[in-house]
């Protein structure tokens, strides 16, 4: 069930994508709301979590996942949080770009390797994540109103990747969780960050876009709590 969620998310983005691409508004707010979201998810229950182990040195992968995240988006050049402008009608993604987003859903896959409830927020975390990146992607692939071929290869290669993740993360030792979950952890925080601070244009308060990242949090938060009774 949980592969089949990954797996939708990213098919629902996409189709987003496909059907209001044009709207570079739309996609702003869906960014800025699941920065919000994620940023949340990551301070409340990844973080938690991490630093609950006995590991005292946990924190530098918390700072590897930041600086992974950093070496990425030279891959992708920022597409995860909006940062793609394409200058053909080419629409192939570069085979760099494809390998960074790959990486980057694979690794968010590995945490989930023993996961059992699909209201995890993690998971969650995960789900609201992929819809603003796969909105991009569907509107950078599609063309006449359509997928080609390749269009859909690639579509099918990133929905797949963070499913690879949580089958090849059953093999590894269940004590390296932590340590993957501490990645993704930065991983979040810096996209988030990024997402959230970006968009303000010469620092001026944008009261929509706080009003976004607050409705993101109350998501959150209300799952928090859903989660734990």
């Amino acid at each position: 069930m949980i592969i089949l969620l990954l797996i939708l998310s990213v098919l629902i983005g996409v189709l987003l994508g496909k059907f209001f691409g044009k709207n570079e508004k739309f996609a702003k707010y869906l960014l800025i709301l699941s920065a919000g979201f994620l940023i949340t998810v990551c301070l409340n229950e990844v973080f938690p979590e991490v630093y609950h182990s006995e590991n005292h040195n946990i924190g530098i992968w918390v700072i590897g996942g930041v600086l992974l995240q950093m070496l990425l988006e030279n891959l992708t050049k920022g597409f995860e949080h909006g940062h793609f402008h394409h200058h053909s009608e080419n629409r192939i993604l570069p085979l760099a770009l494809m390998i960074g987003m790959f990486i980057h859903a694979f690794i968010e896959g590995i945490p989930l390797a023993n996961e059992t409830n699909i209201f995890s927020p993690y998971l969650m975390g995960i789900l609201v994540h992929n819809l603003p990146i796969s909105f991009i992607l569907g509107a950078f692939l599609v063309q006449n109103k359509k997928f080609t071929s390749s269009s859909w290869f690639i579509i099918a290669l990133f929905a797949l990747a963070s499913p690879l993740g949580v089958f090849l993360g059953k093999y590894f030792d269940e004590n390296l969780k932590t340590y993957f979950l501490a990645i993704v952890g930065g991983i979040f925080l810096h996209i988030s960050s990024v997402i959230i601070f970006e968009s303000n244009k010469n620092h001026n308060i944008n009261w929509i876009k706080i009003g976004l990242v607050v409705l993101g949090v109350a998501m959150a938060m209300l799952m928090h709590q859903f989660h734990a009774h």
